[in-house]
């Protein structure tokens, strides 16, 4: 429903940007509704919006792909294994596979909520609730992100400790963090390491800058959501209370 205020003479609607009523409706968070409008793709009453900040009420007749926004999909939350080779996703210029091929036998338009690497796998969430979206990826709710990375050689306690303060990336030091040796054979280490940024690659880069590559690399655990019951490229929908957890979190 869209927005309403008061006046003198009763009761008036108030109008709101049409990224704002996109990610209402489902099909995008407020950035790709940007990029949506920025690409041509929408419309209002018949006629192609380019313009960002238009403002709309809900006597606009609004379209995205010629699909009217009237008949989106209701909220859906979906945790995905994302498989390695993969891409984080809905489209892809080079024809790769993406996160949404994984879900072949759903219907309705979702959208991966962050990213994981091309040649990370784990825990994805996507979902058709832009607002919620957009919380999850906001910097200061700090969502947590834990993986587990298998990386070269005998780990040190130092490095460890040094991940845990930040490590100096593009000139600027990673938040704190946790990270936890689970075992070692001596040409590799197994660690935990639970962070709540998200820079590109950021956890590769970080083992590489204390000097312990990484060979490979799991998102076990995505804010409340773990892998439990799911194989690569499997996939389910959340319950209630998941989704309850993840809103009552941001």
């Amino acid at each position: 429903m869209l927005g309403k205020r008061s006046s003198d003479e009763g009761t008036v609607e108030a109008p709101l940007r049409l990224q704002k009523v996109i990610a209402r409706a489902g099909l995008a968070s407020r950035r790709a509704a940007d990029e949506l409008i920025a690409a041509g793709r929408v419309s209002i009453n018949g006629s192609v919006i380019r313009e960002l900040g238009v403002k709309v009420t809900s006597r606009d007749q609004i379209a995205v792909d010629g699909r009217p926004l009237s008949n989106a999909a209701g909220p859906i939350y979906i945790l995905l294994y994302k498989p390695t080779g993969v891409v984080t996703t809905v489209r892809d210029p080079y024809d790769r596979r993406t996160v949404i091929d994984c879900l072949a036998t759903l219907s309705e338009r979702v959208f991966p909520v962050g990213r994981l690497d091309y040649d990370t796998s784990g825990a994805l969430l996507l979902t058709n609730d832009g607002e919620l979206a957009h919380r999850l990826m906001h910097p200061k709710f700090a969502v947590n992100k834990t993986y587990e990375a298998v990386v070269s050689g005998r780990i040190s306690s130092e490095a460890l400790s040094q991940l845990e303060r930040g490590v100096s990336l593009d000139g600027r030091l990673t938040a704190r963090a946790s990270a936890e040796c689970k075992g070692t054979d001596g040409r590799s280490s197994r660690i935990v390491i639970t962070i709540h940024e998200g820079r590109n690659r950021q956890v590769r880069r970080m083992f590489e800058a204390v000097g312990y590559p990484c060979q490979r690399l799991v998102r076990t655990r995505y804010a409340s959501l773990s892998l439990r019951g799911l194989k690569p490229g499997q996939w389910r929908h959340l319950t209630e209370q998941e989704v309850h957890q993840l809103r009552t979190m941001v």
